[in-house]
């Protein structure tokens, strides 16, 4: 028996359900803590803004396999967020949310703050390094950005 396609979701936070809030931050912490030990989870507020667009996979048990977030910051749209659940891996999901938010929003410039080794992963759907390194919870990041096509 092989496993349901997994729904692809999108929200605004203000239309999240309190179950699919929790199980979103529940995924962001066990990649972005536990996983790769950031010091603190992740919360800058701009999860709750209006424009902000949640995007994940759900399997049928709702539980989230891979999540984005894409941020309204004006003249763009940032992609950040980008994480994947460990049993989830290897299966594609997380490149489909990245051309999910292409196909919403690749018509005008897309921003991110990417994991450095990841660079040449994201290079792959057309962003490119914008700026010097920096490091963001002592992981080293690249900004990246992709203009229109």
């Amino acid at each position: 028996m092989t496993a349901a396609e997994p729904l692809l979701r999108r929200a605004s936070f203000a239309d999240l359900t309190p179950f699919e809030v929790y199980r979103l931050c529940r995924l962001r912490v066990d990649v972005f803590v536990v996983e790769q030990e950031c010091p603190y989870p992740e919360l800058d507020g701009r999860d709750l803004e209006p424009a902000t667009e949640h995007l994940w996979f759900a399997d049928d048990d709702g539980e989230v396999l891979a999540t984005i977030r894409v941020l309204d910051d004006g003249g763009s749209r940032a992609i950040g967020r980008v994480a994947t659940a460990v049993g989830a891996r290897g299966r594609g999901l997380a490149a489909r949310l990245i051309e999910a938010a292409l196909a919403s929003y690749g018509d005008g410039p897309l921003t991110m703050g990417a994991q450095a080794h990841l660079e040449s992963w994201y290079a792959r759907f057309g962003f490119r390094v914008s700026g010097p390194g920096y490091l963001e919870d002592g992981i080293p990041h690249v900004p990246m950005r992709r203009e229109p096509a």
